[in-house]
């Protein structure tokens, strides 16, 4: 029988900002072909359109007066085939529903009692449960754990301690008082903004706690052998469904607080990445540099850690394609304009390499809160002319670019893998990368620098232009090499930790 999954992800296609969206995309598209069942939650609508591989979960439309932008009603469940009938969903309760299933005949009619109480407090405002005291809902929940025996629990194990650990994965203004009121009272869900991306703004706490509700509620009606959550959006609903209904989670990490942030970390969603690897049975990490990571800054066993390199979806009819090319040769920065990226670093090697080479176009492909800052540095360095902002790109515009490209540079400050190197080498472009990245632990037939070596980063890139055979041997030989690092490697290593996992579990559930 094959293994059946419950992922829960912020990206997937059409909802893509990075490489979080393009990584569960291939990687799914690969674990479909291994025969795995796979269930993708996502935090917002989307178009059934898009739905293939996986069966997909989203909100349903939303209303003004719903919770948080989430609906109280039918969430929209979207099925790869008509082979594939979802379990029915119905107009299930919050996830109070998922520890009480249904009171006793007692007397205590309908809508009396704590039970009626607790759900009236699940449905509106957590603020009101001050009418327990300091413990809030966690107080409501421990009594009624403790007075079970006028009702029937879903798991008759649940003990007040895992009660209050629950109340607290899927309530992050519990766990973090300096959050403030409730997160949903204060803004509308991202199932309410605009479909072109995923989101990755606003409040992203109250997001995650409501997309938490959102995904324990829908798992009551669904079947898994394992929880697989994508970064930490997701932790707190895997928690949260781990501990309701006993299967293994699963935490991959595809990037850290630390790569976003440097030494500044914010501190709410460190506690939530750390909370969620060690709640987890096994975590999945793109590269050694992120194990190191978990293992140094969060504390993790090395042990419980599998390193699964991300791989690339190449289509041959993307090689080959004519670029548009004039007498210019083309360096190209691919990703997110931000800190973590480095992009400072490719505008100051630009400036050495046109010192000496007049004939060269720098094309800054992508947005980010440093994009202004680049465009500025540019100018003030005299070179505004040679360095091209593109923006956000989509579609056959990435193709495009790729195959306009004489060279890709990732200098990237902090790179727990690194997909665009991958995607590069896969339409026959030379790619020059940071030591500091985890794709670099791969990748043989790719030049390589410190990204605070600005002169060795130049000399690099004046070397692949104006040295053709170089640029020949690294596009022939990297092309070579990246077919064979692919989504179907990784899924098969992911499928292991799955094993893994669920034996784990077995093995505790036994002793």
């Amino acid at each position: 029988m094959s293994l059946r999954v419950l992922m829960l992800g912020w990206e997937f296609p059409p909802f893509i900002t990075g490489g979080l969206g393009t990584a569960c995309y291939g990687l799914t598209r690969a674990m479909a072909r291994l025969g795995l069942d796979i269930t993708f939650v996502l935090p917002k609508h989307i178009d059934p359109s898009f739905a293939s591989h996986v069966q997909l979960v989203s909100p349903g439309e939303s209303k003004p007066e719903d919770a948080g932008g989430y609906p109280v009603a039918e969430p929209t469940m979207i099925a790869p085939s008509p082979a594939r009938e979802p379990g029915p969903i119905g107009a299930a309760p919050l996830w109070l529903s998922s520890i009480v299933a249904m009171p006793d005949a007692g007397s205590a009619g309908p809508g009396e009692g704590p039970l009626a109480r607790l759900s009236i407090l699940g449905r509106t405002s957590p603020q009101s449960a001050s009418v327990y005291g300091r413990g809030g809902l966690s107080a409501g929940l421990t009594a009624l754990v403790h007075s079970s025996a006028g009702r029937r629990l879903l798991r008759p194990d649940l003990t007040a301690a895992e009660a209050e650990i629950l109340w607290r994965e899927i309530s992050l203004h519990e766990a973090i008082p300096e959050a403030g009121p409730p997160s949903w009272e204060r803004e509308h869900g991202i199932a309410s903004k605009p479909a072109s991306a995923a989101d990755y703004d606003g409040d992203l706490l109250g997001q995650a706690e409501r997309y938490a509700r959102f995904c324990t509620r829908t798992a009551r009606n669904l079947q898994f052998d394992v929880i697989h959550a994508h970064d930490w959006l997701t932790y707190p609903a895997g928690l949260a469904i781990a501990r309701i209904t006993g299967k293994p989670l699963v935490c991959h990490i595809h990037s850290t607080e630390f790569d976003r942030s440097g030494e500044h970390v914010n501190q709410p969603v460190y506690n939530i990445e750390r909370r969620g690897m060690h709640g987890a049975v096994r975590v999945v990490s793109v590269s050694m540099l992120t194990k190191n990571l978990c293992v140094n800054r969060y504390g993790v066993s090395p042990d419980k850690i599998d390193v699964v390199y991300n791989g690339v979806e190449l289509d041959p009819r993307h090689v080959g394609i004519d670029g548009i090319r004039k007498g210019d040769r083309i360096v190209l920065y691919f990703g997110r304009i931000t800190m973590q990226k480095g992009p400072e670093y490719f505008i100051a090697a630009a400036k050495r390499v046109l010192d000496v080479m007049d004939d060269v176009k720098f094309v800054v492909a992508g947005s980010g809160d440093q994009a202004q800052r680049m465009i500025e540095m540019a100018a003030a360095l005299g070179i505004g002319s040679k360095v091209l902002f593109t923006g956000f790109l989509r579609g056959k515009d990435i193709q495009r670019v790729f195959n306009m490209a004489d060279l890709y540079v990732m200098p990237s400050v902090s790179e727990p893998f690194g997909i665009a190197p991958l995607e590069a080498m896969g339409h026959r472009v030379p790619v020059l990368i940071s030591r500091t990245s985890g794709v670099s632990e791969i990748l043989v037939n790719a030049l390589k620098c410190d990204f605070w070596d600005v002169d060795d980063m130049a000399n690099k890139i004046i070397a692949v232009l104006r040295h053709p055979p170089l640029q020949n041997t690294l596009r022939d030989h990297g092309y070579f090499e990246v077919r064979g690092i692919t989504w179907d490697g990784a899924a098969r290593r992911c499928e292991e930790s799955y094993r893994r996992a669920i034996d784990a579990v077995a093995r505790t559930q036994r002793n």
